[in-house]
């Protein structure tokens, strides 16, 4: 992936490289205004059981949309699934969602990319009242979605919509302080979040990291066998 540069002549994490991460951006800035309800990091970690259960309510709807049944949603699902849901994005929208949720590139959104692509679907609708993304999973679904949007705003303390290690190491020792291994729990959880290594998480990055945190992954291959069984 090409970079952009910075005026020292190195790549700049924080530009983004689409067009797509740019309205993501945009839009977390917007909703950076107003502030975050959070104010301890153990506050968000306490919301991982029911972030978990209002995940698991998507199931059903994946599988709806997975019309093939091979246990993926393709470019083409993907657009019937907004046609069904009457989101109002264009196909470019949809198709850069796409790219930007499918981080294996390769051309398949399994389920917990689908739940990343519903929570970034949920920050860019242009209507904020819109009901159509949340009528997935109900009403968790819709306090889910705005409770990772409340954690990020939380951990940006520059709002910028992006979080450096800096922020994160602030964010934790907000909460453990004084104690001596916050440093070191900073710095694993931002690890597990800057997946692409350039030392800024953005809101994509983010989001599929929390869903690690909740312990989403680790049941999904379990979760397949019972459905296939």
């Amino acid at each position: 992936m090409g970079g952009v540069l910075d005026k020292d002549g190195s790549p700049d994490a924080s530009v983004p490289k689409t067009k797509i991460e740019a309205k993501i951006i945009e839009a977390v800035q917007k909703r950076e205004v107003q502030g975050s309800s959070i104010t301890a990091f153990n506050s968000i970690i306490l919301k991982f059981p029911k972030i978990d259960e209002s995940f698991r309510k998507c199931i059903s709807t994946f599988e709806e949309f997975d019309e093939d049944g091979n246990g993926s949603i393709d470019p083409q699902e993907l657009k019937n699934c907004f046609h069904k849901l009457e989101i109002n994005f264009t196909d470019e929208e949809i198709d850069g969602l796409f790219e930007e949720c499918d981080i294996n590139d390769d051309m398949r959104i399994t389920f917990n990319e689908f739940i990343v692509l519903l929570c970034l679907v949920n920050l860019l609708q242009k209507d904020p009242a819109a009901e159509n993304c949340s009528q997935v999973g109900g009403q968790s679904l819709k306090a889910t979605f705005e409770t990772l949007v409340d954690a990020f705003v939380f951990l940006d303390k520059n709002q910028d919509g992006y979080v450096s290690k800096n922020e994160m190491v602030q964010a934790i020792n907000e909460t453990n302080a004084g104690e001596r291994s916050s440093g070191m729990i900073a710095m694993r959880r931002f690890e597990e979040m800057d997946w692409d290594k350039n030392g800024m998480v953005n809101y994509k990055e983010f989001l599929f990291a929390f869903t690690r945190w909740v312990g989403f992954d680790e049941n999904d291959d379990e979760a397949d066998k019972e459905d296939d069984s």
